[in-house]
């Protein structure tokens, strides 16, 4: 036996190994080494590098060994142990002692020992655990296996006997305990080719403890974004529906487009048949998703119009669409389509598109849109599909096209300063004119009745004229264009102060051609005088914009600056107020935010008109500590012409809105800010002659981590009664949420809307009752229940946990909703979550309470 240690370590511990060749070191070596034969993983001429402390040749045995911190190489594969073997004559590798394979995926094999082929395709290894790290939607995920003997088959498939899985990673301080969860089967085989691992005899078991049995199931390993094969389950659980579970089965048609199955059997209903389809190109992306069920009990339901009891057949139809056209342009669609408004909601089918809160309804929509650097353009169309029973079809507007256009210019010489063109279209349709009453003194079209219980559908006025009756939207067609060409330009003098003059010129031209027949289109005229046919708008305006800022630095006091603000805005007074319609004016608040808005109006529809001058100031603080303060405070005055907001258009738009006296309200506002992680902010509005308070918001939010483990935010809201705008009486509430880490891996989690007048509605409801049934002296006797001053509109509280591997979390939900008679109630749910990484993840979501006014549906969920 020649030992040739001493040389090995002299010219740096390696040797070629071949197949059919002894092991040779460096310039001792008896044969010349050759080309390795073509394998899976190596590459043609692969050879295998050894590097160790010692290499020993056995003549007589016909063995090379590499002892001391062996390491071999061969093409992506590394084997590591303390003592390794080479048996010339079998072509195998026996390695003992810490022994550790790196594949060509990056998977780490450890065990006590292997036996391996000559390029560790084949071979058995005792005590056998694996680690393989993938990155899987954004996030590191390491899965381990582990066996007492296990056997590795062509390099591409690893059979475990009595083996476990699991992504957990082992407890620093007790390693010797079980993980959170793993799976343990009496066989594993992990299949590199197919990327598949398969569980024969398994149990699911969460701390040691077994809780699943499962005789025989497979999953896609780790490195598998897409496969096919079934997905988790989903169970479902209703009155209305029965009980059942939808099985969903994904079909990995090509590495771009797909195709996901998911068939859902109820007892009661039958089986709700859904499919979606994905396909993403090289601009974009589009899927369309496709429900329906042809229902076995139709009468869970209420008959029409309260429900689809009247409908065997219901489905849907859903589409989205993302593509980029090149750098600046993009065009897409949303769309969702179904039989009957209740259909995604019985069968709780979720979809972004559609909101859920209060009021339930689905947007369509189809766009373009382009991006310059200084402009933008967008055109899109809108379909709404009212989704509750109180909600009627044919008040809903269709809206094509909407058309926006936006660019940006230097001035021309000598003027310089900003040019600024605005384009705006917008046309749109409706069958049925949309009344609102004043009060809202619940005057419905119609009232259909099932099992003895009324239900008042669609809201209309008991009055029609001015003083009792709004128009929120016009029956026919509306098309107007807008365009507004604007100037400014800031100058600032040698004492700091800063003028910038501007001026605009906005134009609209309209065509209204309303319906006024069907329905109760013709009650329209009773009250207000509209143009007919095409007219037209010019609202020409030139202005000044005055600051002042007086700025000291205070050292660590900070840097403290003054800033009074006037601004003077000449223009000739509005016409054709309350003649044309208004359909995107609606929402105007005076605040803080818009005291110095050239046109105080939210959309296009109205323009302001008028002399009025603007006037405020502001403070604020800014300390090296990093602390920010700031208060502004102001008010805006009509000095000539008509004021805009004093005269109402068909939905009273400027009345109760702080702007229809003269001397408008005052607005304020109050922002602290100690450190980046909490921030408090205050806005109030206050009543020009006594300074009562109209309006008031307050909110903190703030993350206090890593002091506290804690992140909140709390809101308070006031507003006064607007009678003339439909509310009776103040609005008040509370919105509050929280998230508390316990550890870093449990957390507890609650949110609350609080309702601080909701028994005004409550008591107006039942006085309407109550009146109708003196009136009219059939049926029950309306009861009066009163819900206290502090009513819980919405909750939801919860907790969890989550680490590397699993995420477990239980959230109990209370939304609120609207009912058909327009009274607020909660649907009440409870959820329970279980995702373990790599095998996948399951929701449970059961509605539990007794509202009596379920949309759609006759019986209690």
């Amino acid at each position: 036996m020649r030992n040739v240690a001493d040389i090995a370590r002299k010219a740096g511990l390696a040797a070629l190994l071949t197949a059919a060749a002894p092991l040779v070191a460096d310039a001792v070596a008896p044969a010349a080494a050759q080309s390795l034969p073509k394998s899976a993983a190596g590459k043609p001429g692969d050879k295998l590098l050894v590097e160790a402390d010692e290499l020993i040749y056995d003549n007589d045995k016909n063995t090379v060994t590499a002892r001391g911190n062996a390491e071999l190489h061969y093409g992506p594969r590394t084997l590591q142990a303390d003592r390794v073997r080479y048996d010339r004559a079998t072509s195998r590798v026996f390695a003992e002692g810490n022994v550790r394979l790196t594949d060509q995926d990056g998977a780490v094999v450890t065990g006590d020992r292997m036996e391996l082929t000559d390029d560790f395709k084949n071979g058995f290894i005792d005590s056998l655990r694996i680690q393989q790290t993938v990155e899987k939607k954004g996030e590191v995920v390491r899965t381990r296996f582990s066996a007492p003997h296990a056997e590795r088959v062509d390099g591409e498939q690893t059979s475990f006997d009595y083996g476990t899985y699991t992504a957990c990673e082992p407890c620093k301080d007790h390693p010797e305990k079980p993980p959170l969860w793993q799976v343990r089967a009496a066989k594993i085989i992990h299949n590199n080719e197919t990327h598949t691992v398969s569980f024969e005899d398994s149990t699911l078991e969460l701390a040691g403890i077994p809780v699943a049995y499962l005789p025989y199931f497979e999953a896609a390993d780790p490195t598998v974004k897409r496969k096919s094969g079934f997905l988790t389950p989903r169970f479902i659980s209703s009155t209305a529906l029965g009980t059942g579970a939808a099985v969903p089965y994904f079909f990995n048609l090509a590495p771009n487009y797909d195709l996901t199955l998911s068939p859902a059997f109820v007892s009661r209903q039958g089986v709700l048949g859904q499919a979606e389809f994905r396909h993403r190109l090289e601009t974009g992306f589009y899927n369309l998703r496709l429900s329906g069920i042809f229902q076995t009990t139709p009468s869970a339901f209420l008959p029409g119009p309260l429900g689809a009891g009247d409908r065997d057949f219901r489905g849907s139809i859903e589409s989205r669409g993302r593509f980029y056209i090149n750098d600046r342009w993009r065009t897409g669609w949303d769309v969702v389509g179904v039989t009957d408004k209740w259909f995604l909601d019985n069968y709780r089918i979720r979809n972004q598109n559609i909101t859920t809160d209060y009021f339930r309804e689905a947007v369509s929509t189809g766009y373009l849109i382009g991006q310059g650097d200084r402009s933008w353009f967008e055109a899109r169309g809108y379909y709404f599909k009212g989704l509750s029973s109180f909600d009627w079809q044919k008040e809903q507007p269709v809206v094509t096209p909407v058309i926006d256009y936006d660019k940006r210019i230097n001035g021309p010489d000598p003027l310089g300063g900003e040019v600024r063109f605005e384009g705006n279209i917008t046309s749109l349709s409706r069958q049925a004119t949309d009344f609102q009453g004043l009060p809202r003194t619940g005057s419905y079209l119609f009232s259909p009745s099932f099992n003895g219980i009324s239900y008042p559908l669609y809201e209309t006025c008991t009055i029609f004229n001015r003083a009792s009756c709004l128009i929120r939207g016009l029956a026919g067609e509306d098309t107007r264009a807008s365009a507004q060409v604007s100037w400014r330009r800031s100058f600032i003098d040698a004492a700091g102060q800063v003028f910038t003059p501007f001026a605009y010129l906005r134009t609209d031209a309209f065509f209204v051609n309303p319906s006024l027949s069907g329905y109760q289109n013709a009650l329209a005229p009773t009250f207000a005088n509209f143009d007919d046919g095409f007219s037209g708008r010019v609202m020409p305006a030139i202005g000044l914009d005055y600051r002042y800022p007086f700025v000291s630095d205070f050292g660590p006091l900070g840097v403290h600056t003054l800033e009074p603000i006037a601004q003077v805005i000449a223009r000739p007074s509005e016409t054709r107020i309350g003649r044309l319609p208004n359909e995107d004016a609606q929402s105007l608040v005076f605040d803080d935010t818009s005291l110095f808005e050239w046109d105080k109006f939210s959309g296009y529809d109205r323009v302001e008109g008028g002399v009025r001058t603007n006037l405020g100031g502001q403070y604020s603080v800014v300390t090296p500590a990093g602390w920010y303060a700031n208060v502004l405070f102001g008010e805006s005055i009509q000095l000539a012409g008509v004021n805009s907001f004093r005269r109402g258009d068909f939905a009273n738009v400027g009345f109760d809105s702080g702007l229809e006296t003269s001397r408008s309200d005052f607005v304020g506002r109050f922002q602290l800010s100690p450190n980046q992680n909490i921030s408090l902010i205050t806005r109030a509005r206050f009543d020009h002659s006594d300074f009562k308070v109209n309006r008031f918001e307050t909110g903190v939010t703030a993350r206090f981590s890593p002091f506290l483990p804690l992140s909140l935010s709390a809101f308070y809201s006031f507003y006064e009664a607007q009678p003339l705008l439909g509310f009776s009486h103040r609005r008040e509430g509370i919105t509050a949420s929280a998230t508390y880490n316990i550890t870093p891996n449990w957390f507890v989690t609650g949110s609350a809307l609080v309702d601080l007048t909701h028994y005004l509605d409550t008591r107006d409801v039942y006085a309407d009752a109550f009146s109708a049934y003196l009136a009219n002296p059939v049926g029950i006797v309306p009861i009066y229940q009163n819900p206290g001053r502090f009513y819980l509109s919405g909750m939801s509280v919860g907790g969890g946990y989550q680490d590397e591997c699993t995420t477990v979390s239980l959230n109990y939900i209370v939304s609120p909703i609207a009912t058909a008679i327009g009274v607020r109630e909660r649907n009440q749910t409870v959820l329970l979550r279980v995702e373990l990484k790599t095998l996948g993840e399951a929701d449970l979501r059961q509605n539990v309470g007794t509202s009596s006014t379920a949309d759609g549906i006759a019986s209690v969920r």
